[in-house]
């Protein structure tokens, strides 16, 4: 009775420690693509409040971003192009389509599992 219960009470400890990493991974990818979109939509410089960014400058931001979120991100992982505004207020100025692409390892403490992320300033990105 007793071996039933320590065993069902690690399976569970083992339940919750995989969800606590998994549920962490998955809000910090939420939480990344907020910035993201943040970024790409770049307000600041649509109002003259920022210096219009390259390509570089960009990544390099994101990358910034996403290490406080606990993800690494290397520039390899993201794209970045110039996206022009075709209408609206802000019509001939553009802003940036930007994604990253990487994966997050996930100890269940007899396996391994690596989730993938790939949030982009799309609407519909994971």
């Amino acid at each position: 009775m007793k071996i039933k219960v320590l065993l069902s009470l690690a399976v569970v400890a083992l339940i919750v420690a995989a969800a606590w990493q998994i549920g962490g991974a998955e809000i910090a990818n939420l939480n990344l693509r907020e910035d993201i979109r943040d970024v790409a939509a770049q307000t600041g410089t649509h109002i003259g409040y920022q210096a219009p960014m390259n390509e570089d400058q960009v990544a390099q931001l994101l990358i910034q971003k996403a290490g406080d979120r606990g993800i690494t991100l290397t520039p390899e992982q993201i794209t970045v192009r110039r996206k022009p505004l075709d209408s609206g207020f802000f019509r001939g100025q553009s802003t940036w389509y930007v994604a990253a692409d990487y994966s997050v390892p996930v100890n269940l403490g007899f396996t391994t599992i690596r989730l993938h992320f790939t949030p982009s300033s799309e609407k519909g990105g994971t």
